[in-house]
């Protein structure tokens, strides 16, 4: 297993982050490119409807994996700060407890998912016209979740043991075949979101079957026996106290993008907004990623750095991060505002959809700017186990400010969809001020696991 540990405390701190950060970073590109291809070959062959079908079934099935993909955030910061340490066996039995928790979750999870399809669909106030494309796409997601789970465990373990270019490898092999089997089934079958959704799952599969195969001939689990596939209480008690935060942190985020979802859906023209709303979280979806790209990266190299107590280059590393991540947002916000409607177009070809979608992507670029200071503040937060830094960020960030502001333009100063979308532009201010507190206050100069 030695192979696969990577040193991040000593060299360049710049050279280490850009190396470690750019597989990250086209990892989380190519994850993006599978919700975003079922969005855009699913919008060419059926329209508005399938658009939207896809958009509130894709939601509810990131509210429900991204809560629990929290864990793997605190799997990797123990594993991270457990290999500064050289706490090997301690990185082992935290892999076996988290591997086994998620397959625990994983059967949990689909089973009680798959009766709450309809309750769902209608709480979120669904379109008519888009019920039955939502319904397909979320039934069978949710029925290949465990895919997602162990696809998410893999690289959290990786990537706290240094090892950040291998998840790049199999996320790359299930794009191509979500790809691949997007323009099969929708566009030559024409199965519509149903299309989409198997190919989502398949690829997911596909993508876990070879990772596994790949880490057993590189001789990963030589060191393990099946016994190590078990609960370590020891373990288990640090992996929740850090992981919970953050899966809390992502149901936060996703209830108040759900809450704007059932807005949206209320108001006049709410075909044309709920496709729009699809259309430019897709599309932010990629605009935000150099930012959450770099903080998972600062994540990991911070917490090694943390675990072997190099505090100073822990620091260093979140700052250059938030140079680069600021820098790469820059360049972005002024693409999508200069050419919003080339964006819009990528996905549908009404011009009532472009005209409103063009507006609604300038409005909510804004965030691209404020939310990449914010990941790299979390970045180190969650590299020294303070997890909760991240998940009061979304509390203020999605239920102070932004579900209350989208409410505020809408109900009270009548601007419509364009107050959604400003609320959503300017909602990662609050984190900022918040992160920039918490660094000041040199919490995060502690170990959470091992030796303090």
């Amino acid at each position: 297993m030695a192979d696969f540990n990577k040193d991040l405390t000593q060299g360049s701190v710049t050279k280490q982050l850009i190396k470690f950060a750019t597989p990250f970073l086209l990892s989380n590109l190519l994850q993006a490119l599978y919700s975003v291809a079922d969005m855009i070959i699913v919008g060419q062959f059926c329209g508005k409807s399938g658009i939207t079908g896809v958009s509130i079934g894709s939601q509810i099935n990131i509210l429900v994996t991204g809560a629990a993909m929290g864990l793997s955030i605190g799997g990797t910061v123990m594993i991270a700060q457990y290999g500064g340490q050289k706490l090997f066996k301690e990185q082992r039995q935290t892999i076996g407890t988290m591997t086994t928790i998620y397959i625990i979750l994983g059967i949990v999870l689909t089973v009680a998912m798959m009766f709450l399809c309809d309750p769902l669909l209608t709480l979120l106030k669904t379109p008519a016209s888009a019920y039955s494309e939502a319904a397909n796409y979320y039934n069978i997601c949710m029925g290949g979740m465990i895919f997602m789970f162990l696809y998410n465990a893999i690289s959290g373990i990786l990537r706290g043991m240094g090892d950040s270019k291998r998840p790049l490898y199999f996320v790359l092999i299930a794009a191509v075949t979500n790809v691949v089997l997007d323009l099969i089934l929708v566009g030559k079958y024409n199965m519509a979101s149903a299309g989409a959704a198997w190919a989502t799952i398949s690829a997911q599969a596909l993508s876990v079957i070879i990772s596994l195969i790949y880490l057993a001939k590189k001789k990963f689990f030589a060191e393990y026996k099946w016994s190590d596939l078990k609960i370590n209480k020891e373990r288990l008690v640090p992996l929740f106290k850090i992981g919970l935060p953050s899966s809390v942190q992502s149901l936060v985020v996703s209830l108040s993008f759900l809450t704007l979802t059932a807005l949206v859906n209320s108001l006049p023209n709410a075909d044309i907004a709920s496709a729009c709303q699809g259309i430019g979280g897709k599309i932010n979806s990629f605009a935000i990623l150099p930012g959450l790209a770099i903080s998972s990266a600062i994540s990991s190299m911070a917490g090694q750095n943390i675990g072997a107590g190099e505090f100073k280059r822990a620091k260093k590393t979140m700052y250059i991060g938030m140079i680069m991540a600021f820098s790469i947002s820059v360049v972005v916000f002024a693409l999508v505002n200069l050419f919003p409607e080339f964006f819009i177009r990528l996905f549908d070809s009404d011009p009532e959809v472009i005209a409103t979608g063009a507006r609604y992507l300038q409005l909510i670029s804004f965030d691209y700017l404020f939310a990449s200071i914010m990941f790299c503040f979390n970045g180190l937060a969650i590299a020294s186990g303070n997890t909760y830094i991240a998940l009061i960020n979304a509390v203020v960030n999605g239920i102070l400010v932004r579900v209350p502001l989208a409410y505020f333009f809408v109900n009270v100063m009548n601007i419509g969809f364009d107050g959604v979308a400003l609320a959503m532009g300017l909602a990662s201010i609050g984190g900022i001020i918040i992160g920039a507190i918490f660094v000041k206050s040199g919490k995060w100069k502690k170990r959470v696991v091992g030796i303090n």
